[in-house]
């Protein structure tokens, strides 16, 4: 299960653009909770500490506690908008969570056993298709990844979500066809090869039946 994060954050007393801008001058972040019905609150969040959290890595697929002057409220992220030019964050959206409440999540897949595919020891290629799984998740239980065995994968097998075992409390958002997350296909040069040899074949069955064509034309002569 994905670590639960924690950030101190402020109310913001003024809106707008021009107040936004004063807070990142300041190394502060704009942000707002919202969600379970509730008034939306809005707040600004100290930079170096918002960047801490980005940097885990998982920080869209963690529960995030937002401590504003003393009370804490669960939340999901949702959104983090960053400068197109500088990359710093200019604003983020927390999602108010109720308990018990379902969440959508896209979590890691993470493939395991590699070395027990027949498939990929004769130099076939993961060919991932999915990096992420689209999941329904309980809140408090929000996987860190989803592991897939490709044991005894051959060439040209597939691995589709219906093959997947999820963790309990997890479904695919995903529920109106059986989509492909990976599959191991052949290298080029194994390709090449193959060809090759269907091309040698069709020819040796061509200049066969020409030369038994020539010998019935013989014959009748």
């Amino acid at each position: 299960m994905s670590d639960q994060l924690t950030i101190a954050a402020e109310p913001r007393e003024r809106a707008g653009k021009g107040a936004s801008r004063a807070l990142r001058r300041e190394g502060r972040v704009p942000a707002v909770i919202y969600g379970d019905k509730k008034e939306a609150i809005a707040i600004h969040v100290e930079e170096r500490a918002l960047n801490k959290l980005l940097g885990t890595g998982h920080f869209m697929n963690s529960l995030v506690q937002v401590d504003v002057d003393g009370k804490k409220t669960r939340t999901l992220p949702k959104d983090v908008a960053f400068d197109p030019v500088s990359d710093r964050p200019l604003h983020v959206d927390f999602f108010r969570l109720a308990k018990g409440a379902k969440v959508q999540v896209n979590i890691p897949v993470v493939f395991i056993n590699e070395e027990e595919s027949p498939g990929l020891k004769r130099g076939g290629v993961m060919n991932v298709v999915r990096h992420e799984l689209d999941l329904m998740c309980d809140a408090d239980h929000i996987p860190d990844q989803i592991e897939i065995d490709v044991t005894g994968l051959e060439i040209g097998d597939s691995i589709h979500i219906s093959s997947i075992t999820l963790p309990d409390g997890a479904v695919s958002s995903i529920t109106d066809r059986d989509f492909t997350i990976a599959g191991v296909t052949a290298p080029s040069a194994l390709k090449s090869s193959d060809d090759e040899a269907e091309e040698s074949e069709e020819g040796t069955e061509e200049a066969e039946g020409e030369e038994a064509e020539g010998e019935e034309g013989d014959s009748e002569d």
